[in-house]
């Protein structure tokens, strides 16, 4: 298990200067929010240190948000509850364009998501659909006609309005799957049935 964790230690840190190497101080085209704007971004951090790399961004004076999931550990002797990452080695920072090198220089951090070589913006509905995920309560399930299992819905009211997903079947209830494409990863929510309509896929 140590062997295992230095290696993933070791391809991180490859990573990290590989992609360092790759930028320049000035980030120019590398950064897709305008200069006097501030857009969500998601960083891939080293392995376990979502927590530490978080704080350490928050004294810089970075706006940050670490999901953190309540999860039960069970040790041999002992259960307890802990808050573990959400998505692992995955962390969100709010940002303008000057402060694009100052979050990549910082220790922990292996690289912004990319596509094309620019960071990869995330969307304000997406955040908040990831902090509903985690702060949900009991929610009417979606219970109507007009919806199956397998239709492309978009959510019409409320502050997730605009996002789109996928109506499933999980764990026997109806819930809306929503993409969060940057990390490549899904959350799964319950919404009225009076807040969707069924669109077509793009």
């Amino acid at each position: 298990m140590l062997m295992e964790e230095n290696n993933q230690d070791s391809r991180e840190r490859i990573e990290r200067e590989e992609y360092l190497a790759t930028v320049k101080p000035a980030p120019g085209n590398r950064y897709s929010g305008t200069s006097h704007s501030k857009a969500w971004y998601a960083l891939y951090v080293r392995s376990r240190n979502e927590k530490k790399v978080n704080e350490m961004l928050n004294r810089e004076g970075i706006e940050t948000y670490l999901p953190l999931l309540k999860t039960l550990k069970q040790w041999s002797d002992r259960k307890k509850w802990v808050q573990e990452p959400l998505f692992k080695s995955y962390l969100f920072v709010h940002i303008e364009k000057q402060e694009y090198m100052k979050v990549l220089q910082t220790d922990g951090v292996v690289r912004y998501i990319t596509f094309e070589g620019k960071a990869v913006p995330v969307p304000p509905q997406q955040i908040l659909a990831i902090k509903q995920f985690l702060n949900k309560e009991e929610d009417p399930e979606i219970l109507s006609e007009l919806f199956e299992a397998g239709d492309h819905v978009e959510i019409t009211r409320g502050s997730l309005r605009g996002l789109t997903g996928n109506l499933i079947d999980f764990r026997g209830k109806q819930k809306v799957q929503i993409e969060i494409e940057s990390i490549g990863k899904s959350i799964y929510l319950t919404i009225p049935k009076s807040y969707l309509k069924v669109v077509s896929p793009d």
